[in-house]
């Protein structure tokens, strides 16, 4: 069965019910439907999925294949996650800029945009998918049954992301380059697992598996409790850290699940207290992290607050209230007295110092006036690795890029050279993370970051071959 064949098969049996809401308005998302925080200005704007105006970028050349490789990408560019989608979307951009050795595309929203490496032409069909499963469904089907499209990329909600793999990756065999979706299920479940879909970037298991292996390793606290919001990606920090910590020896002494935008926190905390805790570990997004932070930085507690490194517009949220709080200057002496941090980061611009990224992190800054953020190494890496498949398969076709992926250390990434490795038994990249302590920003990166507090030197660094779930684990669903 062709592509449009089995896609068209597909929309006769339920996508065609999805009109209604693939062209009506798209509610204000809620933390359920967040893997990370959030939103700000960008250049994006609502398509029904109809081209605008094709603008082409030509780099250099480069020997080797020719010809053309249509990429769908997915991503929210409006909306309250459409911060989530630009960046994710502007590290693809510079991964397909450095590779052809000029700078990358400032064009953000959607239509078609051609990016030419060497001479290979990368036709991207940007489509909007307003962190909605259902926008991504359609807008996927649409762009691999009447654009035919080669590869797609992208979405930022796990659920869309496991929805485009159960309708039309797995009708139709198109590899999808997943990402910055971030549940650990969509590479280690058995039920998405599929040869064609791939995962450059990081996930929720890296992160607990870096972040407790560090907690348990490398500081004195021997109890700790979780706290998480009561939906899937809360669940699953809790359950990933609670599993990490324990096998390395850390007693969890509770765990809490609240709605998401909880506000009572002063008793919950005071429970950790109680409880012995001498740290917590919290699975929210913006929708909750400033009141937990507010209150702990508020009150008088003995436990540290360990985690994840969030986006930007987190980061100026939670700036914000460490200055209201702690009162200016803001110093790192002062972080480190209230108790935040170290926390583990995925990427961040000042993580690595190797010529890839310091020149990722220039062209990033010329091209867009920021530094690149959390998922920017992962969706440069996807980009990167696309056109690496492509030189090395010497073919343009999906199957082909596929199986060249499939196992792939890829050359250039912002983790330095084969920074990042595609794993044969579920196709997930892993890669280096770091921890670091927060500190005051500093005068170089204050315009270009826009937070009162950013990720200090690394303190510690986690090689790619401790940061994923091993093939023999018990939450390794997948087996290709």
């Amino acid at each position: 069965m062709s592509r449009r064949e089995a896609l068209a098969a597909l929309g006769a049996s339920g996508v065609a019910g999805l009109a209604g809401c693939i062209t009506g308005s798209t509610p204000t998302p809620t933390e359920e439907q967040m893997d990370t925080p959030t939103e700000t200005e960008t250049d994006g704007e609502t398509s029904d999925g109809t081209d605008t105006p094709t603008d082409t970028e030509t780099s250099t050349t480069e020997s080797g294949v020719s010809g053309t490789v249509k990429v769908g990408v997915l991503q929210p560019l409006s909306g309250a996650v459409k911060y989530y989608g630009a960046h994710s979307y502007q590290g693809f951009l510079s991964g397909l800029a450095y590779k052809a050795g000029g700078s990358p595309s400032t064009k953000i929203e959607t239509g078609t945009t051609t990016v030419s490496v060497g001479d290979v032409d990368y036709e991207l069909y940007v489509r909007d998918s307003k962190f909605s499963a259902d926008q991504a469904q359609s807008l996927a089907t649409s762009l691999v049954s009447n654009e035919g499209v080669d590869v797609l990329f992208g979405v930022a909600s796990s659920t869309a992301a496991e929805r485009v793999i159960n309708t039309v990756v797995q009708s139709t065999d198109v590899p999808f380059l997943a990402g910055p979706a971030a549940s650990a299920a969509v590479t280690s479940s058995s039920d998405l697992c599929h040869e064609r879909v791939f995962r450059a970037s990081e996930n929720t298991a890296m992160d607990a598996l870096s972040g407790g292996k560090y907690v348990a390793r490398n500081t004195d606290v021997s109890k700790v409790y979780l706290f998480g919001a009561d939906y899937s990606f809360g669940q699953a920090v809790v359950n990933n850290y609670r599993k990490v910590l324990e096998r390395n020896g850390v007693e969890i002494v509770g765990e809490k699940f609240v709605p998401s935008g909880y506000e009572e926190w002063d008793p919950l905390l005071q429970n950790a207290e109680d409880a012995g805790a001498e740290g917590i570990v919290t699975g929210f997004t913006v929708s909750t992290l400033p009141q937990i932070f507010t209150a702990f930085l508020s009150g008088d507690y003995s436990y540290r607050a360990f985690g994840g490194y969030a986006t930007q517009i987190t980061n100026q949220i939670m700036g914000k209230i460490a200055t209201d709080t702690l009162g200016t200057p803001l110093t790192a002496e002062k972080l480190e007295s209230a108790g935040l941090g170290p926390f583990t980061t995925r990427y961040h611009w000042n993580q690595y110092d190797n010529e890839i990224n310091n020149q990722f992190v220039s062209d990033h800054v010329e091209a867009y006036g920021t530094v690149p953020d959390l998922f920017s190494s992962g969706t440069f890496t996807a980009a990167s690795a696309l056109h690496q498949a492509v030189q090395e398969s010497g073919s343009t076709d999906g199957g082909d890029i596929a199986a060249a992926m499939r196992g792939m250390s890829v050359t250039d990434t912002p983790k330095g050279e084969n920074g990042y490795a595609f794993q044969e038994y579920n196709n997930q990249a892993r890669s280096a993370m770091t921890v670091a302590n927060p500190v005051p920003t500093s005068d170089e990166w204050a315009d270009a970051w826009g937070a009162a507090a950013m990720p200090g030197a690394p303190i510690k660094r986690i090689g790619m071959d401790e940061t994923t779930l091993p093939a023999d684990s018990d939450d390794m669903g997948c087996s290709l």
